[in-house]
């Protein structure tokens, strides 16, 4: 049996993909800070679960020896743990920034890294997926802080894919749009109603993620029309600038 490590996996996206990979088999093991909903869904998909907050490097290697004594190969590791930002930079407390840029940016370095020897172990069959967000390719003034990291992930997703590929572990980065989530109830914090209509559900990503893994698809946009975003961000900046300022109500 194949096995997934799934990291923010407690609610949202994370839950989501944790559902649609054992519903096709995967023996998932469930990471997160919060140890009641990690026990009741490992529970329910009969899979493992270590409470670990991947901001705090010496946890994420812990669980991560905990994980590969009990099974030295991991096909997946999907690093999806994240926390919103929507403030700017003059704007965001000191502890919120940093906790931004270590959730959504290191978060992912310190998990590769800690379970690096389990995915070298299932190579050539070996993934690994990071959700990093359509902000990891457009910047967007009312949550700078929250693009910068995400910014950071992407550029961590792109430097992986080449210096894992001799190593049998394909990367995929995952892209998505505004999707409505426990954490980021975005149906109330967009002004756009254009943007609003284009929030989408978790099970969205987590279908498209296991299809990017099925067929090996390294950049995947969710929509895929939000790839316009990214081309626009490089072609036009200030008029991405613009329209972004305004896609979020203000939360100061």
């Amino acid at each position: 049996m194949r096995l997934a490590v799934v990291t923010g996996a407690s609610s949202g996206i994370g839950e989501a993909i944790a559902r649609r990979l054992a519903r096709d088999g995967w023996r998932c093991v469930l990471l997160a800070r919060r140890e009641e909903r990690l026990r009741a869904l490992a529970n329910e998909l009969d899979g493992e679960y270590e409470v670990c907050d991947v901001t705090d490097r010496e946890a994420v290697e812990r669980a991560a020896a905990s994980v590969l004594s009990r099974h030295p190969q991991v096909s997946l590791l999907v690093n999806n743990a994240g926390i919103p930002g929507r403030k700017g930079f003059t704007q965001i407390e000191p502890a919120l920034l940093e906790q931004v840029l270590r959730t959504n940016y290191l978060g992912g370095v310190w998990c590769l890294r800690a379970f690096l020897r389990g995915l070298e172990a299932a190579a050539p069959d070996a993934h690994v997926v990071n959700i990093v967000s359509v902000a990891g390719t457009v910047a967007f003034a009312p949550s700078g802080p929250y693009s910068a990291a995400k910014h950071a992930q992407a550029a961590f997703s792109r430097a992986t894919t080449a210096e894992l590929r001799p190593r049998g572990i394909k990367v995929h980065s995952i892209y998505p749009g505004f999707v409505e989530t426990e954490g980021f109830p975005q149906r109330t914090a967009l002004a756009s109603p254009f943007f609003r209509r284009a929030v989408i559900e978790v099970d969205v990503v987590a279908d498209r993620v296991v299809g990017a893994v099925e067929k090996n698809r390294s950049q995947v946009f969710i929509p895929r029309w939000y790839r316009v975003f990214a081309i626009a961000q490089v072609l036009a900046p200030r008029l991405i600038g613009r329209v972004g300022g305004k896609g979020y109500r203000r939360t100061t």
